[in-house]
């Protein structure tokens, strides 16, 4: 619960001015995103494993997300995170925030880790193509849609505490 609260926090904090701001946002809210994710057994890490984030792509947010991710673990696991521009050694990531050079690019790194128990995520400011979490900015402010149903279809299960704080939920099929 603590960790709802400050994701809530974090967004209420950074309100959202202009692009530096909204990589600051996103790249706060992309470590936790891994505590709310359950990943199948054989792609969960393991007791000692840290959790690997990923940017495949273009990489937005610098040092931002080392800085988050550096203070944060999830089951007491730390958080690695790694960068690539191809999705040669995504596959090992459970966490990956793709975004590529243009709209079908981004399409194009999607389809490469479909496969994967990957909790994907993109930017709308990127296009419109869709990872299983898509942040966009409405009213001002850095929101989130998550496809539940994609995850599902990868084995992965995604707290509905996480759900409860989307702006929309793609429901997986009962």
């Amino acid at each position: 619960m603590v960790a709802v609260a400050a994701l809530v926090t974090v967004q209420a904090l950074l309100p959202a001015y202009g692009e530096t701001r909204d990589a600051s946002v996103k790249a706060a809210f992309l470590p936790k995103f891994a505590r709310y994710v359950e990943w199948p057994a054989a792609a969960r890490p393991g007791p000692r494993d840290p959790i690997r984030l990923c940017v495949v792509g273009s990489d937005g947010f610098g040092q931002l997300l080392n800085q988050a991710a550096a203070h944060e673990s999830v089951s007491g696991r730390p958080l690695e995170v790694r960068r690539m521009t191809g999705t040669e050694g995504a596959t090992n990531c459970h966490v990956a925030f793709v975004r590529g050079a243009t709209p079908e690019d981004t399409t194009r790194l999607l389809a490469a880790l479909a496969a994967h128990p990957i909790l994907t995520v993109t930017d709308a400011a990127a296009g419109q193509t869709r990872g299983m979490v898509h942040f966009i900015i409405a009213r001002g402010r850095v929101r989130f849609f998550v496809d539940e149903a994609a995850a599902a279809e990868r084995g992965l299960v995604i707290s509905s505490r996480l759900l409860r704080l989307a702006i929309g939920v793609r429901q997986r099929r009962s």
